[in-house]
Formats: structure tokens, C-alpha cells, sequence
């Protein structure tokens, strides 16, 4: 099962609104197939790995490893769990069962009812951290969102005259970039975007844009401001309008100064699982204070500028669960 869940780690940013999912397929203790869901509306987890065994006749006698529970209805895909019924394998064991409604325990009956042993729960914590945008957004009706700043070693995120200020180095900007290919979309405030002009693509790694999604209350912000350049999909929220342009959705919204929950609602209605947070400094604090947010990623640096716009502050608490050392920069993750 661990195997199965390196495995399905392999499809981190291709594979959303579907979940990761890994699957081993062992005959006598010894591993004789595997898969997992490499791409969005593509073969999922247990059909590329009964396409990697060699000898499908020792599939009678095997046991699959899975992370999920295998589907049961037809999506994009056919069923899963129908693929494991006529290739006649002797034991499925599952991760987590899946919480989407249309599989719930189905596959899983479906399974037991034509006579395969199955067996649940194994490494179920680790399955779902490893899909928890996956299960935040199917059970909480939202997105999972990751907030991430960068501050100096007397937390400040700016200067006082609120110009970008350069914290941290080359190597951590490659791995925000990384960072930002992982999720689904990604999200800056007016003040940002104005003052930064900022691109909120994966220039620096090999992978996917994320969906941008900006925050302008009353449409004032400059149209040659990077994040309109048509380039990828970005979603402006704002208080004015409905309308498309090209690859840019205007989304209108109440008025009402704390409107993340309306905001929420909507992105969640748009399929998106995962919102990656930048800034600036307002928006942070407001996902804070509305205790909407599920991570947190900070970065800092060992220069000081004495004075400035501060650092959000973690609230109390919340889990520190990783630490690592980036050349100058000292990484913090944070879990609720």
C-alpha cells in the first residue's frame, strides 16, 4: 500500500478534479503490476495496472493494492470496480473509501457481492493527507486552501513604502513554483496585483498553470496588469459583472467586505479543489481570521529590514508538521 501511494503521488497536478490514486497488483508477495491515474479523463489507477501485468491468468489469484475505492459508476471512464470483477482477483484492499457520492461504499459492495474478499483501512491516515484537497472539497463543499507568504527573520513581508521586496532566493522561488503546478488554482489580492504585477505561472518548473483568481471589488485595477494577458485561465471576482473575455471569467459577488465564504462557494462549483493563496498581507489575514484555510507555508529569510508591512501571525494551535532548509531560506508547514 505504500508503494501504491508513492504511485499515486506521481499524479499531483494532472490528475484534479479526480483524486490520486495508485494501485499494486501482488501475486505470491511479489509485484506483478502497477498503475496509477496519470492524467484528468484518462485510464485510472486499476486499469494501467492490469495493463502492466504480463500474464493475466495469475490475476485469479492476486491481490490488488488500491488507494481508493475502486469507482462504480461510468464517468469518464468505465467502472473500476467491474474491471476487477471480470479479471477475478481474489482480494482488493483499499486505503480510504471514497466520500464521492456516486461510489460511497458501491464499489465496494458491488466487489463483495461477486465474491471478492475485501479488506479496507490500511494506511488510511497516510491516503488521506495524500488526498486531502480531495476529501476537503467533497466533504467540506470548498476548495482545501494553502496559504503561503515570505518574510524577512523580523517578519515583514514588504517595506513600508509597499514596493516588492526580494526575500527569498533562486531556489525557493523554483519551489513555488513547484508549489503553484500542484494546485489547482491560485489566488492574489488587489494590492498584489497592482503593486507587484505579478505573472502566477510555473515559469520557474515544469508543469501546469494554475487558474488565477483575482480579488477586484470595483474593477479598478489596470487591464495591462499581467494577470489579464489572456495567458491562462484567471477568474476576477468583483462587485460589477458577469461576463467572459477570452480566457478571463468575471465573477460578480455581494458586497460584503468578508465575502471569502460567497467566494468559496463559487470556486467550488467550478470544480476547483485547491486554491494556493499568496497575498497579499489583507488577504492572508482575512483567510486567517475567517479560520478558512487548511495549511500554511512560510519562508523566511535571514535578512532584516527592521520596519515594514508585517507577517501574518500562525494562529495558535495549528500544527507545525515540516521544517527544511533552502540555502538562505527556512521553510515552515503548518496544518489545522
Amino acid at each position: 500500500m505504500q508503494r501504491a501511494l508513492e504511485l499515486a503521488a506521481l499524479g499531483t497536478g494532472s490528475v484534479s478534479p479526480n483524486p490520486l490514486v495508485g494501485c499494486v497488483i501482488v501475486f505470491q508477495d511479489i509485484i506483478i503490476g502497477e498503475g496509477w491515474h496519470q492524467q484528468y479523463g484518462g485510464p485510472h489507477a486499476e486499469v494501467n495496472a492490469v495493463n502492466n501485468v504480463s500474464d493475466p491468468e495469475k490475476l485469479k489469484e492476486s491481490t490488488v493494492y488500491v488507494t481508493l475505492e475502486p469507482c462504480s459508476h461510468f464517468g469518464k471512464t468505465p467502472p473500476c470496480a467491474d474491471l476487477l470483477i471480470r479479471q477475478q482477483v481474489k482480494k482488493v484492499v483499499i486505503c480510504n473509501i471514497d466520500p464521492f457520492p456516486l461510489v460511497a461504499g458501491k464499489g465496494i459492495q458491488k466487489l463483495k457481492d461477486a465474491g471478492i474478499e475485501v479488506e479496507t483501512g490500511l494506511l488510511e491516515k497516510e491516503g488521506r493527507h495524500l488526498n486531502r484537497r480531495f476529501f476537503k472539497s467533497v466533504e467540506s463543499d470548498r476548495p482545501y486552501i494553502i496559504l503561503k507568504w515570505a518574510e524577512t527573520a523580523d517578519g515583514f513581508l514588504a517595506g513600508a513604502d509597499q514596493k516588492p521586496l526580494k526575500i527569498t532566493g533562486a531556489f525557493s522561488d523554483m519551489l513555488v513554483h513547484k508549489w503553484r503546478s500542484e494546485e489547482d488554482a491560485i489566488m492574489v489580492g488587489t494590492n498584489t496585483a497592482a503593486i507587484d504585477n505579478p505573472s502566477l505561472n510555473v515559469r520557474h518548473w515544469e508543469g501546469k498553470n494554475p487558474v488565477r483568481i483575482l480579488i477586484d471589488s470595483t474593477l479598478k485595477l489596470d487591464r495591462n496588469l499581467r494577470v489579464f494577458d489572456q495567458s491562462q485561465k484567471t477568474i476576477i471576482f468583483n462587485t460589477v459583472e458577469d461576463r467572459t473575455e477570452g480566457e478571463n471569467l468575471y465573477i460578480r459577488i455581494s458586497k460584503n467586505s468578508e465575502n471569502l465564504s460567497e467566494i468559496l462557494d463559487k470556486l467550488h462549483e467550478l470544480k476547483i479543489r485547491s486554491v494556493f493563496v499568496e497575498g497579499g498581507a489583507t488577504l492572508l489575514n482575512s483567510f486567517i481570521r475567517s479560520g478558512l484555510f487548511d495549511e500554511i507555508r512560510i519562508l523566511k529569510n535571514k535578512s532584516a529590514i527592521k520596519s515594514g508591512i508585517p507577517a501574518p501571525h500562525v494562529p495558535p494551535g495549528i500544527k507545525l508538521i515540516k521544517t527544511g532548509l533552502f540555502e538562505e531560506d527556512e521553510l515552515s508547514v503548518f496544518l489545522t
